[in-house]
């Protein structure tokens, strides 16, 4: 794959990741759901390289981890069993009302 095609789908990645939390918002979805949920669209997607997206959405302020009642200590909760929801602004993001140049196609 070539550089831009990987940008392309990394971009791609990105967005379907909030378009999916859009649909559940304002509730919640853990890491492993959600990343199962975008291997129907990309079924080479890797756990390491979605990871890397979700920090991404997240230090963007375009989703939020939610800490569940039963985590005694949230830093040691693995990725995959930690809650993310969509903010305002990765609402607005997905229904496209303001645009981010690292997520447009």
């Amino acid at each position: 794959m070539g550089q831009h095609a990987a940008a392309r789908q990394v971009k791609q990645v990105r967005r379907e990741t909030l378009v999916a939390l859009k649909m559940l918002y304002p509730a919640a979805l853990m890491g492993e759901q959600l990343l199962r949920s975008l291997l129907i669209l990309f079924p080479q997607l890797e756990w390491d390289y979605f990871r890397r997206d979700l920090v991404y959405l997240c230090e963007k302020g375009y989703i939020a981890r939610v800490v569940a009642d039963n985590e005694t200590d949230e830093r040691a909760t693995p990725w995959r069993k930690r809650w993310f929801r969509l903010t305002s602004d990765g609402v607005e993001i997905a229904d496209h009302c303001i645009e981010d140049p690292a997520l447009e196609l």
